[in-house]
């Protein structure tokens, strides 16, 4: 027997890592033109001046500070949740490219004077009586980097609270995050709250204490299990998808 044991049991992939690194990936899916290529290894590296920098030069040189948003801040985030899908790089790195993009943003609006109409609005809270924000803050950061308005209701809110606001916001959407068991039946009150006032809202519920056998227990509730699940409803929201629709394509059966 002459096998090579080199090559037994090696996970495909780890040969592929060792080939590629997460910054060789990135670097291949870059726009070949400038600025758009700077501006995006600069998201993609989480460097928000060197994203500014780029995009003052690109202004000064005439481009249009809001379609810079369209045509490059958001497609140089959308190569970082790319990679982030495939499990190349992680959250932070996710979370630092988001607030690299965001102030890229926020130039190009000061630039402007005028923001991009945003593609929806969402409402997210963590639930009553729990202070773990950690999930909400991800979730609210790539419903942003996605181009939704995010209005944001912060850590242990209220169930009064979360209703009031959906009814002041209307959203296409309401996100809530748990970490504690103790904490997430709160979702099943804002759901038949919802219900009671012919609120019929898609309320994606996840967070480390939240399984999809709980969320399915109430008619509103979408389980997400992954934070960037979330953009990912809200194009199907947009898309026109039905909450059925939505439970289908989310629920593990």
């Amino acid at each position: 027997m002459d096998l090579d044991p080199s090559k037994i049991l090696i996970r495909y992939n780890v040969q592929m890592e060792k080939a590629q690194t997460p910054e060789d990936m990135a670097a291949e899916k870059y726009p070949k033109a400038e600025p758009a290529k700077t501006i995006s290894k600069a998201i993609f590296e989480g460097e928000e001046d060197d994203v500014v920098e780029g995009l003052k030069k690109a202004v000064a040189a005439g481009a249009d500070p809001i379609k810079m948003i369209d045509d490059v801040l958001m497609p140089g985030m959308k190569i970082v949740t790319d990679l982030y899908d495939i499990g190349v790089i992680f959250l932070p790195n996710v979370m630092m490219s988001a607030d690299a993009m965001l102030a890229g943003i926020e130039y190009c609006k000061e630039k402007s004077g005028s923001a991009p109409t945003p593609k929806g609005k969402v409402v997210c809270h963590v639930a009553e009586g729990d202070v773990h924000d950690i999930g909400k803050t991800i979730v609210a950061a790539l419903l942003r980097a996605a181009g939704y308005e995010v209005v944001d209701l912060g850590r242990d809110v209220p169930v009064d609270e979360v209703i009031a606001a959906v009814k002041k916001e209307k959203p296409m959407m309401l996100t809530g995050t748990a970490l504690m068991t103790t904490t997430m039946y709160a979702f099943k009150e804002v759901n038949d709250r919802l219900l009671e006032a012919g609120i019929k809202v898609p309320f994606q519920c996840g967070g480390g204490a939240v399984n999809q056998d709980f969320v399915v227990t109430y008619e509103l509730g979408v389980y997400g299990e992954e934070a960037a699940n979330a953009p990912q409803m809200a194009e199907m929201i947009l898309a026109g998808k039905s909450l059925k629709q939505l439970k289908e394509h989310f629920h593990m059966h």
